[in-house]
């Protein structure tokens, strides 16, 4: 450690720096604790009994205290800015200016607080800056901020202790359903759905005068939230879920119909959009979906949007397309449906709390009951001040005559309160009220004024006590006065609520698994039989119809002909596929196009590449359909290094899209999977032409944590290429091809040489062995390339979809292969 030189003037122990030692952990600790106190009571949640942030509660008192009622002009929004900033707010003017606009968004707030006036942003755009706007306190504000002079809630110092503020607002109004909020702090959130408050205060007056009500009570009165946007509520499930616990969700939908917008085409006709959602965002997702094919039927969509008006979005429909089919098309694919989780965290007495509707309720009318009662005691303690002036000025008025001689014969003021005081027996205020009475209030006039002031007094005080001495009494006043908040601000409900998407009484479980996962039906398809395909080349399709697939001579030249994997299902079902990563991701049938048959086979020319219905990571690849239903067979999967597994069936989660099905060790991938059952054979090919069969017995099914068993043993450097299983009633028509090629050149660049043999010539070894050889190289050939297990006949497409003809059925296992006439991509 560096020391100063010393000096004589100073003893050398001073000139020592000083370093205190800390431990870093700790230090970092308290500092994010008291960041993590900050931020979850000054800035990101409400308190529960005003629905407000610090930074929305200072804006409005800020407002009120500099005068900005309803009736008074604008100002400028930096001037509010500045003052809220300045007096009691000491962050960033940005954090201000950006709370103050969103209290006056009608599209924000059930009930807007501040009246803005300027371009105060929308869905889709931001606000202009504070110098361009102006803003004075909304009518709502004035019930908000109402009786602050009359001791009804408790101040606490500003930043500086040089002003004071209220530590929370009256707020006649139940702020936080009505409007309520959003916020993300350190460690919890709060996202609470806005309310109509004509039903929040009928269900408030209802526990007002019932507090045993239960919560079943309370949402006779409150069905559910009341968006500012309108639309529709699909699913009421997950509301009833957040009143019980504070925590939930549902699914909002756009209102729509369906119009004539040309004398020849129909249009879908938007009026109200979901919460938050703005019609820029809606148009961008529905002009992207028409051009990645996910959306049909769609000639334009246009924003005819204006002030007259309202929101008004227009989407023409195709001829030729059933307009229901289209709009129910858009309610999947684009934000006309969307979802919003409740969160309904605030706090209550200084701590935050999950809380549900009846808490929410109950928090705000004792906080009425409280501000009450306060305000009845401060306006009966001072009209009990005005009560004894007045006595006392009656007594002055009776005989002013002596009065004023006692005051023109004293000597000075002090000595005339006295004399007063002790003639006429009066208090000090009282004498001192007459010292300064003036000479216009001696007339007969006034003390009629004074008698009946007094007899209005001596009736208010009795009121004033009687509430305050009864319960009961007090309850009613507070249940009268949010009846007059409701009749003076309340609106009709905007938003309509639905049981379900189709507005009927259904369970409430099954609609809540359909909506969470956006499972919804096209009106003019219906739930029959088809089958699930993926082709060689990465498209996936349905059938329109469950007959069987057969190949002819005419669709043996079809493009994307090659079936990669198979799956009966029917059209409203989900299946899933199984991705290289190891991942089983839920598909609905309705996202594939149905495919019309051709020459009594389907073609997948119109298949939809599998990126555009499944969310896939960078390299990773579909490699099967599986069934998701709870009797299917077992789903069997490979690896490239010789890992096979058996997931136990039945073993979906009901609420993800996507899930692991096999943990995967560092650089290996899945390669194949299939449904098998018991007595079925399990095949594996490697690299170095080793296939190995054996029952799928040997293998146990297992969990989907599970990282499977040794399926085949492989030498140093080579991998599995491909993986399938075979039903023993067809070993007799099922067939081996296998492709050779060197292992050095660039995919899809060399044709190689195909062998098509028997399955019978190969026999079944036990699992975890190295099995037998398959293939014959040439020469320049090391490695296969490609391999496929299945039953006859085989086909082979090159990338693009165009077929490559195979060799003729070789008996021989052990045999080199034909070379082929162009690069094969998929067998099937």
């Amino acid at each position: 450690m560096a020391r100063r030189p010393a000096t004589p003037d100073l003893p050398p122990e001073d000139l020592v720096e000083k370093i205190v030692d800390i431990d870093v952990a700790a230090e970092m600790e308290g500092s994010f604790l008291e960041y993590a106190y900050s931020v979850i009571y000054s800035r990101a949640l409400p308190d529960a009994r005003d629905g407000l942030k610090p930074v929305q509660r200072r804006i409005l008192f800020q407002m009120a205290d500099m005068g900005l009622r309803p009736d008074r002009p604008y100002v400028k929004s930096a001037r509010v800015v500045g003052e809220v900033m300045g007096k009691l707010h000491p962050h960033g003017d940005t954090a201000i200016y950006d709370a103050m606009v969103r209290l006056a968004q009608p599209f924000s707030l059930r009930l807007p607080l501040v009246d803005g006036h300027g371009n105060f942003g929308s869905l889709d755009d931001g606000p202009a800056a504070p110098r361009y706007t102006e803003a004075r306190m909304a009518p709502a504000a004035l019930a908000m901020t109402g009786d602050l002079d009359e001791d009804v809630v408790d101040f606490v110092p500003n930043y500086d202790n040089k002003l004071t503020q209220p530590e929370v607002l009256p707020a006649a109004i139940p702020n936080l359903l009505v409007n309520g909020a959003a916020g993300i702090a350190v460690g919890m959130a709060t996202n609470m759905a806005p309310h109509n408050l004509v039903e929040v205060v009928a269900a408030a007056r209802h526990l007002v005068l019932h507090p045993d009500a239960t919560l079943e009570d309370l949402m006779r009165f409150v069905p559910g939230p009341d968006l500012p946007t309108g639309g529709k509520i699909v699913g009421l499930d997950g509301v009833r879920d957040a009143y019980r616990t504070g925590r939930g969700a549902f699914r909002t939908r756009a209102t729509a119909r369906v119009e004539n917008v040309t004398p020849r085409r129909k249009g879908i006709v938007i009026t109200e959009l979901p919460y938050t959602v703005g019609p820029e965002k809606v148009i961008e997702k529905i002009k992207e979906g028409v051009q990645a094919k996910k959306l049909s039927g769609i000639a334009d969509a246009v924003d005819l949007t204006d002030r007259q008006h309202g929101l008004r979005l227009v989407i023409e429909v195709k001829a030729g397309f059933d307009p229901d089919a289209v709009l129910e098309q858009l309610y999947r694919a684009t934000p006309l449906e969307d979802s919003f989780s409740i969160n309904n965290v605030a706090l209550v007495e200084g701590q935050p709390r999950t809380l549900g509707l009846r808490e929410l309720i109950d928090v705000w009318v004792q906080h009425r009951i409280a501000v009450v009662r306060r305000r009845s005691e401060h306006r009966l303690r001072k009209r009990l001040e005005r009560l004894h002036l007045v006595e006392g000025l009656l007594v002055a008025i009776l005989d002013i005559d002596e009065v004023i001689q006692v005051i023109r014969t004293s000597d000075d003021a002090e000595a005339a309160r006295e004399r007063l005081r002790t003639v006429f027996d009066l208090s000090e205020p009282q004498a001192e009220y007459i010292l300064e009475l003036r000479l216009r209030r001696l007339t007969k006039f006034s003390r009629l004024e004074l008698e009946r002031e007094k007899e209005q007094l001596e009736s208010e005080i009795a009121e004033l006590r009687g509430i305050l001495a009864d319960d009961a009494l007090l309850r009613t006043v507070v249940s009268d006065e949010m009846a007059q908040v409701a009749a003076t601000y309340g609106t009709p409900r905007r938003t309509i609520l639905l049981e379900s998407a189709g507005g009927s009484a259904v369970t409430g479980a099954a609609a809540a698994a359909r909506s969470s996962r956006g499972v919804a039906a096209p009106l003019e398809i219906a739930d029959t039989a088809c089958w699930a395909l993926l082709s060689g080349t990465g498209l996936l399709a349905r059938t329109a119809s469950d007959e069987p697939l057969v190949r002819t001579p005419q669709t043996r030249r079809a493009k994307h002909d090659v079936l990669a994997s198979t799956l009966a299902t029917s059209t409203r079902a989900e299946v899933g596929v199984v991705t290289s990563r190891g991942r089983l991701v839920r598909l609905s049938m309705l996202d594939l196009p149905a495919l019309p048959p051709t020459d009594g086979a389907p073609s997948l020319g119109g298949g939809v590449p599998v990126g555009e219905v499944v969310a896939l990571e960078p390299r990773e690849r579909v490699v099967a359909l599986a069934s998701l239903a709870a009797d299917a067979p077992t789903l069997a999967l490979a690896t490239a290094q010789g890992v096979v597994k058996r997931v136990a069936p039945g073993d979906v989660p009901s609420n993800r899209d996507a899930w692991e099905v096999i943990g995967l060790k560092d650089g290996d991938e899945v390669v194949g999977a299939t449904h098998v059952a018991d007595d079925d054979e399990l095949v594996l090919v490697s690299s170095d032409t080793s296939l190995l069969h054996f029952p799928a017995t040997q293998v146990r099914p297992q969990g989907r944590a599970a990282g499977g068993m040794a399926g085949i043993k492989l030498a140093a450097g080579q991998r599995v290429v491909t993986f399938g299983a075979v039903t023993p009633a067809l070993v007799p028509d099922a067939v081996v091809v296998t492709v050779a090629g060197s292992s050095s050149a660039l995919p899809g660049t060399q044709s190689g040489s195909a062998k098509v043999s028997p399955f019978e010539a190969y026999p079944g070894k036990g699992r975890a062995t190295g099995g037998v050889r398959s293939h014959r190289f040439l020469k320049g050939e090391d490695a296969l390339i490609l391999a496929w297990v299945g039953t006859a006949p085989a086909w082979a497409c090159g990338s693009a979809g165009q077929p490559v003809e195979l060799p003729e059925l070789d008996p021989r296992r052990d045999m080199s292969g034909t070379a082929l006439p162009a690069p094969v991509h998929a067998v099937g």
